[in-house]
């Protein structure tokens, strides 16, 4: 296992330094010179020069490459020219905003999408499985911020059960903070919900097909006990993998959601960033949901590892 766990890190840390990179690099063929949307509309070539020499924006890109990798390796990662707020306290604001979100939408995600899969493959070739992979089909191709918008005019413009947006802290007003992120947490986790859907379905149906599960079946066994003990544990195991896997993609793929209702997370953060031209921002926004979604990807390693032998040996 600690052979195992040292070649995933040794995978993980030359991934991380090549999206660094890139994400340093990418962000200075942007249109547009920072220093100059910083002067305001006098544009004054004074003012212009001294930004540019304050943010290093003068000096070569290998050398702000390696003075930023180091700032930010040592948990600096630099001031937001937009709001001279430290972006390191900008993150933590953020940072658990986005992570409730994408908790609440991994809750949605494998609370209806595991049952849904388990129904399916029970009643393979039926109506029932015909609708529920329509439904999954739909939840992939249905556009988030469209989704958004119509739950929006449902819930909150017509009915008027839910805030169109905003956020609470579950502190301040837990209720309140439930009803703000329902819908969110909805629309975030309907693609993952249809992808643990589809997987739990195609899971099921090979395991049912084992050796095991007829032989449970012979020793007259209730079906509940067979389709629970046997069948849905072992089908589980790729399930949590994928699982741990789409939950790092909720955490960077909820640009759209926090943007459609307002909700001041990561995803609003880099929006705001990239208006802006807040170059620290965009980067500190990146690297910090790379690192988390690595961080994932190397827990569902280890989760397959420890739940099947054959990847331990």
């Amino acid at each position: 296992m600690i052979r195992f766990l040292a070649g995933r890190l040794a995978l993980a840390l030359p991934t991380l330094l090549l999206v660094s990179a890139m994400v340093f690099g990418l962000q200075k063929l942007l249109p547009g010179d920072p220093a100059v949307a910083l002067a305001g509309e006098d544009r004054n070539p004074e003012v212009i020069a001294y930004l540019r020499h304050k943010y290093q924006f003068d000096r070569p890109v290998p050398v702000q490459y390696a003075a930023w990798l180091g700032a930010f390796l040592r948990g600096d990662f630099g001031v937001s020219v937009r709001t001279r707020l430290p972006i390191r306290d900008m993150v933590k604001e953020s940072l658990p905003i986005t992570l409730e979100l994408a908790s609440l939408s991994m809750l949605v995600a494998l609370g209806l999408g595991i049952p849904a899969g388990v129904l399916a493959a029970l009643r393979r070739g039926t109506a029932g499985d015909h609708a529920i992979g329509m439904l999954g089909l739909a939840g992939l191709s249905i556009p988030s911020f469209w989704l958004g918008i119509m739950l929006i005019l449902l819930f909150s413009v017509k009915l008027g059960w839910l805030p169109s947006g905003g956020y609470v802290s579950p502190l301040a007003d837990p209720l309140g903070n439930l009803r703000a992120m329902l819908m969110p947490a909805l629309v975030l986790g309907t693609a993952s919900l249809a992808i643990i859907m589809r997987h739990t379905r195609s899971a099921m149906l090979n395991v049912l097909n084992e050796d095991y599960v007829r032989t449970a079946r012979a020793k007259g066994l209730k079906e509940s006990v067979v389709i629970g003990r046997h069948a849905l544990r072992n089908a589980l195991i790729p399930v949590v993998t994928l699982g741990t896997l789409q939950f790092g993609q909720l955490l960077s793929g909820a640009v759209l959601t926090e943007q459609v209702f307002g909700i001041p997370g990561f995803g609003k953060m880099i929006v705001d960033g990239v208006f802006s031209r807040d170059y620290a921002v965009v980067q500190a926004v990146v690297m910090c949901a790379s690192i988390f979604f690595l961080t994932m990807s190397l827990l569902a390693d280890l989760a397959y590892a420890l739940l099947s032998p054959k990847i331990r040996q």
